[in-house]
């Protein structure tokens, strides 16, 4: 299983196990970490919005038009931040680092 590293906002490093197909998002909820992601993952808000590492952001896949268009409505936007619902947990992303931005 892929090792995810989650950042909240007060520096604080989550390590968990992710399972390949769910998406960044669904292992953030199952954490209960501070995230509101209220449409679910359906690609309609911006509340799950992280800010991937540099170094990870590529292997993220390829940001989608509705994607771009939603992360301009957010908070606190950056050259790698991404909606987590649209980022599918792979073999590649082993490691990935994602710190969770304010709510709200």
């Amino acid at each position: 299983m892929p090792k995810i590293t989650f950042i909240k906002v007060d520096g604080e490093r989550v390590e968990t196990d992710a399972k390949v197909g769910n998406t960044v998002m669904e292992v953030a909820k199952e954490l209960d970490l501070p995230m509101l992601a209220a449409c679910g993952g359906a690609l309609a808000c911006a509340t799950c919005q992280v800010v991937v590492d540099e170094e990870w952001y590529e292997k993220t896949g390829e940001v989608s038009e509705d994607e771009e268009d939603l992360l301009d409505t957010a908070h606190d936007l950056t050259p790698t931040s991404r909606l987590c619902c649209q980022i599918p947990i792979t073999d590649d992303l082993d490691g990935l680092v994602v710190s969770l931005t304010p709510m709200g």
